[in-house]
């Protein structure tokens, strides 16, 4: 694995909460973190079928126009009963043309899985792909993944995205329900950050 031993650092993201997040979780190393919206930087399409395959794109793509390094995730909600649907197009599902709507999204999963007849419990794993990437075209991929199921109705109103309906494996709180801190210390993007940090240490 190839180690981080610049001081300056990409988040290919214009979220400002994904931004903060990373801020808070390198904040040790003493790294200055940048956003894409800091270099002007447009938001290359997503074109791969996989988590990894669109973090490449995002991390690469920043690495390439700065000559930083670039940090970029991927991550989505895959369903076994609906052959990992909706997967890379976790975001995709909640898309109208007045921006996402995630409740529009949840009922589709619901939907989705009453009519293929999916048994309880409706297995499902949320997934995060980190990929670092460097000017040279090198990149260290880091996968994280929260295995549990979805439930309905939905529960909560506490984080973001499919969290009212995603009951992690070992809780009886859907992420939904979960105190944001709490979620963030098992979720999928902590485990995807702990492998990250072997590249910082």
């Amino acid at each position: 694995m190839r180690k981080f031993d610049g001081d300056r650092l990409v988040i290919a993201t214009h979220n400002q909460g994904k931004l903060e997040e990373m801020r808070h979780l390198l904040e040790p190393y003493g790294i200055t973190l940048t956003s894409n919206a800091d270099h002007d930087l447009p938001e290359p399409e997503e074109t791969e079928t996989t988590f990894a395959g669109n973090a490449r794109i995002k991390a690469h793509a920043a690495a390439k126009a700065t000559g930083l390094p670039a940090l970029a995730d991927d991550s989505g909600i895959t369903i076994d009963a609906l052959d990992g649907a909706p997967g890379v197009y976790t975001a995709d599902w909640a898309e109208t043309p007045n921006g996402r709507d995630f409740v529009m999204a949840m009922e589709r999963t619901h939907r989705e899985l009453d009519a293929v007849g999916a048994p309880a419990p409706r297995r499902a794993q949320f997934n995060c792909t980190l990929v670092l990437a460097w000017p040279d075209g090198h990149d260290e991929v880091f996968p994280g993944v929260m295995e549990g199921q979805v439930v309905w109705p939905m529960r909560g109103d506490q984080g973001h995205g499919y969290d009212p309906i995603f009951q992690p494996d070992g809780y009886d709180q859907t992420f939904g329900e979960m105190d944001r801190w709490e979620k963030n210390k098992i979720s999928h993007r902590a485990d995807a950050i702990a492998k990250l940090k072997a590249c910082f240490d």
